[in-house]
């Protein structure tokens, strides 16, 4: 990730609260929460589709998105784990 791909999805999410009436500061703070281009830009297409009336609607979906991405790391370090494990198993059984 290069720092010109994080400002611009975050300059797209903030076109995009902006636009639904929602002050810039929200959209600041959900690209730092967020903070890869890639769960930025997924915000931003959320913003576009459902065009959320209320704040709460948009925070809830910046927790969804967070949440999956805790989810989805928390899977690959227990793979990373688990591949080690094995690794470690295999060397035990070709002693």
């Amino acid at each position: 990730m290069t720092n010109q791909e994080w400002f611009q999805a975050k300059d797209e999410l903030l076109r995009e609260i902006t636009a639904l009436g929602f002050p810039a500061e929200l959209g600041e703070l959900i690209a730092r929460q967020l903070g890869s281009p890639k769960a930025i830009r997924r915000m931003s297409s959320y913003l576009r589709q459902v065009r959320p009336r209320k704040a709460e609607e948009v925070v809830d979906e910046m927790l969804a998105i967070s949440s999956e991405i805790e989810a989805w790391h928390r899977k690959k370090e227990s793979e990373q784990a688990n591949a080690r494990y094995n690794e470690y198993m295999q060397s035990r059984r070709d002693e």
